[in-house]
């Protein structure tokens, strides 16, 4: 299928390094992994920080509106429309429309709805989202969480699960050698939840100073010196790594002994699997979506959400156990490695597709 591709907080090609840019371009992947030709739609970025910014983004949204409108009246039609992440900060303000001018299915992929910001000025972006997700096809979810907000908020929708997934490649030529002391973690320096997980991971660190770790950070951004503060007075054990490419921090995650990111308000974390593909046991905060990228006891350890010292006592306890950390870490690496790489996850999205685009035309 000929497949326009969107996302409305941030597109694909977004200089930024995020979370959201990352899960973006892979979708975009597996769908070509599928046989499918994937166009990104458009480049407007539909976010909108309050709700007077989203009013004032009207004009522009109507005038590439009509710009699609003509592109598809003149040229090749899509024959599927896949918005990627609509929420009420970035609802998707095409897609609906052009699928029911054209008479195309309509797709969401990591949709959330959430009925108490009715009450906080958020109403006509939320019903922009509440449309979009009773239009779709099929809403796909990527966490189990995801999927009952959304049953509980309309279950009329229709509904498929994708669990989250990465690129595996770089990780398949990764020959792991742990040093039993280095601890690892990747993440971007900016305000807000990174810098407290930051903040967190300090606190918890500093109540292990007895024991011998080091810990190597990957990552950068515009709190980088915020950041070093936090650990002022460990600076000797921190390795600051800076901003790494996709092989380089493969190779460096295999040379870590545990994965470490407290993860405060992440929605799942495609870090978690690729720090697990390096066959690095995790320690987490059990919130949110992480429960559907890291199996508590199995291939790491999570936490009581928000509670520093046992977070500490979880690091604590895998550092002192080198034979149960090696196990982890084994059973880490197959998890992801067998069943939450790229070519795995074409699969599942190409056979939701087909099951649903089908018989999804709505007007």
């Amino acid at each position: 299928m000929r497949v326009a591709f969107y996302a409305p907080m941030k597109s694909p090609n977004h200089p930024v390094p995020s979370g959201d840019r990352l899960m973006a371009r892979l979708l975009i992947r597996a769908l070509e992994l599928g046989g499918h030709q994937v166009d990104v739609a458009s480049e407007f970025r539909a976010y909108a920080s309050t709700p007077e910014a989203a009013a004032a983004l009207e004009p522009a949204i109507g005038a590439e509106l009509e710009r699609l409108r003509l592109r598809w009246k003149s040229g090749p039609r899509p024959e599927l429309w896949f918005c990627y992440h609509p929420y009420y900060k970035s609802p998707d303000p095409f897609g609906p429309a052009i699928s029911a001018e054209f008479a195309i299915p309509y797709v969401t992929a990591e949709a959330s709805y959430a009925a108490k910001r009715d009450r906080t000025g958020w109403a006509a972006s939320q019903k922009l989202v509440g449309e979009a997700i009773t239009r779709a096809a099929v809403n796909i979810s990527f966490t189990d969480r995801d999927q009952a907000g959304l049953v509980a908020a309309f279950p009329q929708a229709r509904l498929a699960g994708l669990k989250p997934f990465i690129d595996t490649t770089h990780f398949e030529r990764v020959s792991t050698v742990p040093d039993p002391c280095r601890l690892m973690t990747v993440a971007m320096m900016r305000a807000g939840d990174k810098m407290e997980s930051y903040a967190m991971l300090a606190r918890a660190l500093r109540l292990i100073e007895d024991r011998a770790w080091t810990l190597a950070v990957i990552g950068d951004g515009p709190m980088r010196q915020e950041v070093q503060a936090l650990f002022a007075g460990l600076s000797g054990r921190i390795e600051w790594l800076g901003e790494r490419n996709a092989v380089e921090i493969a190779g460096l995650l295999g040379r870590g002994c545990i994965y470490v990111w407290p993860g405060c308000g992440e929605a799942y974390g495609l870090a978690y699997l690729e720090a697990q593909a390096a066959g690095l046991p995790v320690v987490a905060q059990e919130t949110a979506g992480v429960p559907d990228v890291v199996e508590a006891g199995v291939t790491g350890l999570l936490t009581p959400d928000g509670d520093v010292a046992a977070y500490a006592e979880a690091v604590a306890a895998l550092l002192d156990d080198r034979q149960r950390r090696d196990a982890m870490g084994q059973v880490a690496r197959r998890f992801v490695l067998g069943e939450r790489s790229l070519a795995m996850a074409a699969q599942v999205l190409d056979g939701i597709l087909r099951d649903n685009a089908a018989t999804g035309v709505t007007r």
